[in-house]
């Protein structure tokens, strides 16, 4: 896996994935009091969301759940020194579908966190990490 930061101005970069996707990361405030894109802390929370649901949604296609959202809520906290590492992260899930298994969603998120996540895998070593899930019905509608 390869990536490429390239510093544009301020604390402004331009992020590339071996891929070829790009995107614009930075804590500079521009005038309207905005970054210009996320913080490389802030892409580590998503990344780390994002591996977590890429799993879930997966397991649940693969036991033949009729799964039709997923969407994962992070909060976290920093330590105050530098490092600043990642000390606490929770991660609530809401997986919507038809008649979903509650125990095959929470196997599922479990399975993520506890083995197949890497994000989750690497902020383990420093954060404590917690979760909690809500399933929705479409089928109920």
């Amino acid at each position: 896996m390869k990536a490429r930061i390239k510093w544009v101005e301020e604390r402004t970069f331009v992020g590339e994935s071996g891929s070829g996707h790009k995107l614009v990361l930075g804590t500079a405030l521009g005038p309207d009091d905005k970054t210009p894109g996320p913080s490389p802390m802030e892409l580590v929370l998503i990344g780390t969301g994002g591996c977590s649901a890429y799993d879930v949604v997966h397991i649940l296609e693969k036991g033949r759940e009729a799964i039709e959202d997923c969407v994962v809520e992070l909060d976290a906290d920093r330590a105050e020194t530098d490092p600043k590492v990642f000390t606490r992260i929770h991660m609530h899930f809401v997986v919507t579908g038809r008649a979903l298994s509650h125990d095959k969603v929470q196997r599922a998120i479990n399975l993520s966190i506890e083995k197949y996540c890497s994000a989750s895998a690497m902020m383990a070593r420093t954060a404590v990490i917690t979760h909690d899930f809500e399933v929705v019905d479409t089928e109920a509608k």
